[in-house]
This record gives C-alpha cells, sequence and structure tokens, in this order.
C-alpha cells in the first residue's frame, strides 16, 4: 500500500508499548527500532533512520555478542540508508 506514515504511525505505537513491557536491552526493542528506520527510510528521512538504527545497534551491543548474526541485520540496514 505504500502508505508509510500509517505505518510509522503503528510502530512507533508498538515501540512504546515494548519500552513498558521490556527490559531496556531486550532484543525485540532493537528491531522495533530497525522497522522505524526502515520507515523513515522509505520517506526519505535518513537522519531519522540512522538515527533510529544507532539505537537498535547499541542494544544488540548489550544483548548479543559480537559476531551475533543479529549485527548483519543492522549492518545491513546502515548499508541502505548510506546507499
Amino acid at each position: 500500500m505504500g502508505d508509510y506514515s500509517k505505518a510509522l504511525e503503528f510502530y512507533e505505537k508498538s515501540h512504546k508499548i515494548y519500552e513498558i513491557a521490556l527490559p531496556p536491552n531486550h532484543p525485540s526493542l532493537a528491531t522495533s527500532y530497525n522497522n522505524i528506520a526502515s520507515v523513515y527510510h522509505n520517506l526519505g528521512e535518513y537522519a531519522a533512520a540512522l538515527k533510529a538504527l544507532q539505537s537498535a545497534f547499541k542494544i544488540r551491543q548489550k544483548a548479543f555478542k559480537e559476531g551475533n548474526p543479529a549485527y548483519a541485520f543492522t549492518y545491513s540496514s546502515f548499508g541502505r540508508v548510506y546507499r
């Protein structure tokens, strides 16, 4: 459908719930930030996308050891924004 504004609205609502329900370094929060970054990327709001990805990366650094496949997802998302 391509309604990125509506997608962002729902991703942000779900993210607020995650922030209340989960510990601050829970991997689901990182995934949520990745989803938000993807929408910002599609909207052409690259600075906002990078900010969300940096938040996702910080959580993954605390939740996983270096080399965990979860890092690859965020790295590829960074690549899409910089492309």
